[in-house]
């Protein structure tokens, strides 16, 4: 299951990426993801025979658009759930960096087979009495079943920022939940720590070939 979902969540950053330019005014969650996805689908296409050329270049892409759009620290929290609290500020920080480069890694990767996907949006799920909201969304592509995406979005500074997303269904932070609570009961936090990190190695080697 995890597998699935990494593989296709590479749509999700590719569609929730854009520009890091500060607004004067709060966005919606809604207006954040369509003013995005459409800036970062110009870029990818207008730098596609240079990311060819060099295929480590999308590293910077995905730093420089995706991770304004995400609150990792959040992120970390839900992911770990008690673990978090039981682990130091060092391991906290070491998780943190570790976790948020396996998804730049992860998804810079698959960035690269992006081939026009269009975007079907719907009506924001928000209440009002808190500052979480949920935008819906379809993928759609020629011969292929719609894929819905919808992306958990919550308030923080001003800015509507991505804590979860779901793919078909299947929640990214549920995932790893599971399987990051199993390894830490089996081998301890910093075993945790140290499999992500030896993974974000393979991951930056493979796309270095």
């Amino acid at each position: 299951m995890e597998g699935r979902v990494i593989k296709s969540l590479f749509l999700v950053l590719s569609l929730m990426a854009g520009t890091s330019q500060v607004v004067a005014a709060v966005q919606s969650p809604e207006a954040v993801v369509k003013e995005t996805s459409n800036g970062v689908i110009e870029k990818i296409e207008s730098q596609r025979s240079a990311l060819e050329e060099n295929p480590s270049q999308i590293y910077e892409l995905v730093n420089e658009l995706v991770i304004p759009h995400f609150d990792f620290i959040s992120m970390s929290k839900w992911v770990l759930g008690k673990n978090w609290k039981s682990a130091n500020e060092a391991q906290r920080n070491e998780f943190i960096e570790q976790f948020k480069t396996l998804l730049v890694r992860t998804y810079a990767r698959a960035l690269l087979e992006y081939s026009g996907q269009e975007v079907k949006y719907f009506p924001v799920e928000q209440n009002p009495k808190s500052n979480l909201a949920v935008v819906k969304t379809e993928l759609t592509s020629e011969g292929s079943q719609p894929f819905p995406v919808a992306y958990r979005m919550h308030q923080k500074n001003e800015e509507w920022k991505v804590v979860d997303v779901a793919v078909d269904g299947v929640s990214l932070v549920s995932t790893y939940r599971g399987s990051f609570a199993s390894q830490i009961k089996k081998e301890g936090f910093d075993s945790l720590v140290q499999k992500l990190s030896d993974k974000n190695d393979k991951l930056a080697k493979s796309l270095a070939k």
